[in-house]
């Protein structure tokens, strides 16, 4: 008998499967049809295309260019349509429903709060606008049958020079929806060292950050975020590969970076679909996250803009079923690692993963058993009669 193991989910197992999302961008997953119809009530006018399937396609063309400085510029057009707190409420909310009903269970969602301020609101409210709307998503998840939970992460941009504001934002809703502190922006000439003030100050407040590292600069990138900066993960953390030897007999050697990133368990917010748009890799298939997952780094899988990559959760990890051969084991594995790696209590991380995770993914493992079971059946019913 031919062991559940391995088997290949199918897409709509991968669909039910429970999924963990820790690098995801508020601005970068909004539904097109919103995005035309906040356009048409705030009264912005420079979108590219007003019909909803052609802005989508827009998005997601403008998007594969190769360039991290030329995908970041596409978000000119989600964050001027998210000036309000009607619109900030609506593509949260949205935005918890959509993830539920991708199979997402638990999910952390980073915005730059001070680049929704043009239209007179604060800081606070801005914030508040996000977790508002978050809850509201839940609760109409729930009411579809699906349960999510999703904590804020409040994003800095590098370029800028509000990084201790927003870390000190950050702080303060702590306990009322916002579960940690990132950076983001172009990595070239805007190393994170430049915020080390925000690091330090949410270190003595022991609190929780993540810094956009590795994604298009290489390995200075992620050693100072690790060594100067002092980051509980890395968002992309991609270029790590740099600092991985494979020989022609197929022998790997890991430098002392990556050793040290791989000794110390350090998260490493993969984003496959970002990554080959951007230039990071090239095709799934040369990603590094095979060879990650073999050698045991504290890989996860993430979507980073669902609009801009015309992705999901689902579809990444078909992706990589397709690619990599991956089985529910190897979904499991991913997904605990990404729940293993969240911003929340230990008690409630080992809940998610002993309550919902693991229980997900053996109902759906049983699955084969029981569609092997039911062929077998239904071969012995076919079979002729013998003469006795």
């Amino acid at each position: 008998m031919t062991s559940e193991h391995t088997h290949q989910p199918t897409p709509e197992q991968i669909r039910r499967a429970p999924k963990v999302l820790l690098h995801d961008h508020l601005d970068g997953g909004l539904r097109p049809g919103t995005i035309v119809d906040l356009a048409r009530e705030t009264g912005y006018d420079a979108l590219p295309e007003t019909e909803p399937d052609k802005l989508g396609a827009w998005f997601r063309e403008a998007a594969d260019s190769g360039s991290l400085e030329r995908y970041l510029e596409t978000f000119s057009h989600t964050c001027a349509v998210m000036q309000t707190r009607d619109a900030l409420f609506r593509v949260a909310a949205e935005c918890a429903e959509d993830l539920a009903e991708d199979g997402v269970v638990y999910a952390e969602v980073r915005y730059a709060p001070e680049q929704h301020l043009e239209r007179g609101l604060s800081l606070e409210e801005v914030v508040e606008a996000v977790n508002e709307g978050f809850r509201e998503g839940e609760r109409r998840a729930r009411e579809n049958g699906h349960r999510i939970r999703v904590g804020a992460l409040l994003t800095a941009m590098r370029h800028a020079a509000r990084a201790l504001e927003i870390a000190e934002l950050a702080n303060r809703y702590r306990d009322l929806g916002v579960v940690g502190f990132d950076i983001a922006g172009a990595e070239a000439g805007f190393p994170p060292t430049r915020h080390l003030d925000a690091f330090e100050y949410l270190k003595r407040e022991n609190n929780h950050f993540t810094i956009h590292a590795g994604e298009a600069f290489g390995l200075p990138s992620i050693w100072q975020a690790l060594q100067w900066c002092g980051a509980d993960r890395l968002g992309h953390g991609v270029r790590i590969i740099d600092d991985i030897e494979v020989a022609d007999d197929g022998s790997i050697t890991l430098g002392r970076l990556a050793s040290y990133v791989r000794d110390k368990r350090i998260p490493l917010e993969l984003c496959p679909s970002s990554n080959l748009q951007t230039g990071a890799a090239s095709s799934y298939a040369e990603h590094p996250i095979g060879l990650l997952r073999r050698l045991h780094f504290r890989a996860t899988v993430n979507t980073d803009n669902r609009l801009m990559s015309g992705t999901s959760m689902s579809a990444e990890f078909q992706h990589l079923v397709s690619t990599f051969h991956y089985t529910l084991d190897d979904m499991q594995w991913f997904t605990v690692n990404a729940m293993k790696s969240a911003f929340i209590p230990f008690g409630e991380r080992l809940a998610m993963i002993n309550d919902v995770i693991k229980p997900g993914y053996a109902e759906l493992k049983s699955e084969w058993l029981f569609r092997q079971v039911a062929s077998m059946s239904a071969v012995t019913s076919d079979s002729p009669a013998k003469d006795n």
